[in-house]
């Protein structure tokens, strides 16, 4: 990646400021806020700057508002990273073992593939969670089980073309296992496509997960942007901030994820053409 060309994108400078705050606010959400975040903190429904002993106010069962708001960034974050991770190492794996193998196994896998990506991911993750019931690991597989099908296509496509190279010719001259090649000859070079995606799908677990806890599918035990906007719902009228000021984190957190991975594609590609 081209970092001169990075940080002169203005795009890509304000993602990496909005992903700054975002990893600050959950990286010091113990520390600022070490009570449960659930339970109980003041008088319910205090208007923001009211009591600076709760800024953003409190919700309808008197919960702080701030809190919920540092909380939620690191559930936003594990979800997002933890999805992102899973889907990218689920993907490379299948579309190694199609691009690699060929025939048969290309076939299977491909077609298995297809089957995924004609369910949209969102239904996916809805009845996958359903099924199995709301806990923070079965969002994260959840999201990951809606979101291998393009780090997997593109992995396949990568490693059709790299298949044939003098350096794979090589390797299996001196005898190296089809499958050590895959994995490590090949594999490596495939990657960089691969997680040029890694943004897309963060921005999208981060998206998956709100809905999901907006609709009370989320982990019980932990403070969501979306279950925040959710509670809020139903005092919209009189307390609209409930849901503004998470919506707010949300959509700012997309974005950031956006920009910056834009930023790091655009780099990538610019280091690319003069390579």
């Amino acid at each position: 990646m081209n970092a001169a060309r990075f940080f002169r994108s203005p795009e890509a400078v304000a993602g990496m400021v909005i992903l700054a705050a975002l990893a600050a606010m959950a990286l010091l959400a113990p520390a600022l806020f070490p009570a449960d975040p659930l339970s109980i903190a003041g008088p319910p429904l205090t208007q923001p700057f009211q009591d600076w002993a709760h800024p953003l106010g409190t919700d309808r069962l008197g919960r702080d508002v701030l809190a919920g708001l540092f909380h939620g960034a690191r559930t936003s974050l594990a979800v997002g990273l933890a999805a992102a991770a899973a889907a990218i190492v689920i993907g490379s794996m299948v579309g190694t073992a199609a691009g690699f193998a060929g025939g048969w196994t290309d076939e299977v896998l491909m077609r298995i593939t297809d089957a995924f990506q004609t369910v949209p991911a969102f239904l996916l993750a809805l009845a996958f969670v359903s099924v199995v019931g709301p806990s923070l690991t079965t969002v994260v597989a959840a999201i990951a089980l809606g979101a291998w099908t393009g780090p997997a296509r593109i992995a396949r496509a990568e490693i059709l073309s790299l298949r044939e190279r003098d350096f794979v010719a090589g390797a299996r001259v001196v005898g190296m296992h089809p499958v050590e090649i895959a994995l490590r000859e090949v594999l490596p070079n495939a990657l960089p496509p691969v997680l040029a995606l890694s943004s897309v799908i963060v921005a999208g677990a981060v998206l998956i997960e709100a809905s999901l806890s907006f609709l009370g599918l989320g982990d019980p035990n932990r403070v969501t942007w979306g279950g925040m906007i959710a509670e809020g719902r139903t005092v919209l009228r009189s307390a609209p901030f409930l849901s503004i000021i998470p919506g707010i984190a949300l959509v700012l957190s997309v974005l950031g994820v956006y920009l910056t991975g834009e930023g790091i594609v655009e780099a990538s590609a610019a280091r690319r053409s003069l390579s």
